[in-house]
């Protein structure tokens, strides 16, 4: 039996290092020819910039950095916002294994193999283990289910980072295991500090070339809070001079390099309001092609199309209100799908909005109306709420009076009620005055019907005419008055009409042209006082302001005399049911009638609605 080397003296040999798993090793190391965002990533926790809300003291990201806490993380934020510079600084600060996978490539045999590894690796005493997940909501929910054992009993420590919201694409029970930490778009200033590190620092350009003013600038707003957008660009710049033989990277090298023209526009300066008010203002004049140009131009500058959805929004109740309510809809629309879609497709979606709004018809009714309310409510004005209309479900409300009188407007014909709304300081106050644009020109017609039935008004009287004076009808009986008499007795009579001489030889009516209704005598009867007291019978009388035949002394009705609108009195009004000539009686002659809701506070109709 062979026995040598059972029991040696010497120190036995170093255990090899565990052989990570092909799909997931650790980080590459960095070359002298990896691309400048890979070299200037932060070496240590210090030389991070932003993200100022998770590094401090205790917090979990730096608990896990320097492994002073096995937690699992899960980094969510927008590309080059540093999910990846952090798993490498996890990587390099503490003596764990650090494996890292991509869930564009690993499939659930990787991730078993790793965590295998981990397990074994524990039981023996080795090192804990880091597993590094990019883009995790890529992977399936079988995919994710396969790590819940593993990150339960901390066989591994998870760091997944993603670009995707992890509330709809990470599982519910991998989420409940893990700290969530949100990553914010680094701010320009921070873009600024990195750039000028990049071009002083020897792991960068190490100053062989400068940066102008302009030239900064536009790689700053091109990044859009995204480092490495800024720092390739940059390198791409630099390598163009370098190539002209140039030590100076200009506007024009920049814009060459990257190959998109530099925007005058800033998110937080005058370019900003300045294009967004141009925006909005070309909107608001219906110039539909303007209005795309300046959508184009926040979009190619890297404006937040949030930003852009909140305005368009904001413009369809603002300046298209009621005379086009499906605006309001269509930003609403378009505003979720920038959220759903994000850019670059989303941009279909604010220009769809943006014409909608530009070419609808116009109106501000809504924005005057409630400015004026709220000057109201500021000024004090506005009482208690009425009793009526006061919350009465809870027990004892009713003792209070509270919802006494209250009218339910759907038992009502018209599901309109007569009912008092407003505190009793506004009653009768119209705020809002809608405008004749599109679709407002229905509520314009409709409101004043509304207002009317509402408030118990009676309906408006016949307006007086306009374009002549309205002739005085003579008395039914009696002499008529005398041309020459009374307050208008300098007005001469028209051409070509010649006063009657006396109205009882005929039969017939005389009538005078005065300057104003108001000016004519009241006609006396020929029964005297006491035929001018006489009720007349109801229905037969004409109402006062309707248009209506007179009954003369004879079966000869009155001449027809214009009512002002257009129309001879006594005509029935083309398409109007309610104003009709009049009905018959029964010796035959036409009478005057009063439509209901026109006079006198009666009943509105439904034809009022």
């Amino acid at each position: 039996m062979d026995v040598d080397g059972l029991f040696p003296l010497a120190e036995p040999a170093a255990a090899a290092p565990p052989v990570a798993h092909p799909s997931g090793t650790a980080f590459t190391a960095v070359r002298a020819d990896s691309p400048l965002p890979v070299r200037m990533r932060p070496r240590t926790l210090d030389e991070l910039v932003g993200q100022a809300h998770l590094l401090a003291p205790g917090a979990p990201l730096r608990q896990l950095v320097t492994g002073a806490s096995p937690l699992s993380v899960i980094l969510w934020g927008p590309p080059g916002s540093g999910k990846t510079t952090i798993a490498h600084l996890v990587a390099g600060a503490t003596d764990r294994v650090f494996v890292a996978l991509s869930a564009l490539t690993a499939g659930v045999k990787d991730v078993r193999a790793v965590i295998d590894e981990a397990r074994r690796r524990r039981r023996t005493g080795g090192s804990p283990t880091v597993l590094f997940i990019d883009e995790v909501h890529r992977f399936s929910k079988t995919q994710q289910d396969s790590l819940l054992a593993a990150v339960e009993d901390r066989t591994v420590t998870l760091l997944a980072a993603t670009t995707e919201n992890p509330y709809f694409s990470v599982i519910s029970p991998l989420l409940s295991r893990c700290v969530l930490l949100t990553l914010q778009p680094l701010d320009d200033a921070a873009v600024r500090d990195l750039v000028r590190r990049a071009v002083a620092d020897e792991r960068g350009l190490a100053g062989e070339v400068t940066l102008t003013a302009e030239a900064e600038d536009h790689l700053v707003r091109l990044a859009s809070g995204d480092v490495r957008k800024a720092l390739t660009a940059l390198e791409a710049a630099a390598g163009s001079a370098q190539a002209a033989g140039a030590t100076e990277i200009d506007l024009a090298t920049a814009e060459r390099a990257v190959d998109v023209a530099a925007v005058r526009y800033d998110r937080d300066g005058d370019a900003h309001y300045d294009v967004t008010s141009a925006f909005i203002k070309s909107m608001r004049g219906s110039d539909p092609d303007a209005a795309l140009h300046w959508l184009a131009r926040m979009l190619v500058a890297g404006e937040d199309p949030r930003f852009i959805a909140r305005r368009i929004v904001i413009f369809a109740s603002e300046d298209v209100g009621m005379a086009d309510p499906q605006a309001l809809l269509v930003a609403t629309a378009a505003a979720q799908a920038v959220q759903l879609i994000g850019l670059p497709e989303a941009g279909l979606n604010l220009a769809h909005a943006v014409v909608h709004c530009a070419t609808a018809p116009k109106s501000n009714a809504v924005t005057t109306a409630i400015g004026a309310a709220l000057a109201d409510v500021r000024k004090g004005v506005g009482g208690a709420v009425p009793p009526a209309l006061r919350d009465a479900h809870y027990a004892g409300s009713k003792g209070l009076g509270h919802g006494r009188g209250y009218r339910y407007p759907h038992d009502e014909p018209l599901g309109v009620a007569t009912q008092q709304y407003a505190p009793d300081d506004l009653v009768g106050v119209d705020y809002y005055t809608p405008t004749a644009h599109g679709a407002e020109r229905a509520v314009a017609d409709r409101l004043p019907r509304l207002r009317r039935i509402v408030r118990g008004l009676p309906a408006p009287a016949a307006p007086p005419a306009a374009a002549a004076p309205a002739p005085a009808a003579a008395p039914a009986f009696g002499p008529p008055a005398s041309p020459a008499s009374g307050p208008d007795a300098s007005v001469a009579a028209p051409d070509g009409v010649e006063p009657a001489a006396s109205a009882a030889a005929t039969g017939s009516v005389v009538t005078e042209t005065t300057p104003a209704a108001a000016d004519v005598p009241e006609p006396v009867p020929a029964g005297g006082p006491a035929a001018a007291e006489a009720p007349a019978t109801a229905g037969e009388a004409p109402g006062p302001g309707v248009a209506g035949t007179v009954e003369t002394g004879d079966d000869t009705p009155a001449p027809a005399v214009p009512d002002g609108t257009g129309r001879v009195a006594g005509t029935p009004a083309v398409g109007n049911r309610r104003q009709s000539a009049g009905r018959r009686t029964a010796n035959g002659r036409a009478r005057a009638t009063t439509p209901a809701g026109e006079v006198g506070g009666a009943p509105a109709g439904k034809d009022d609605l």
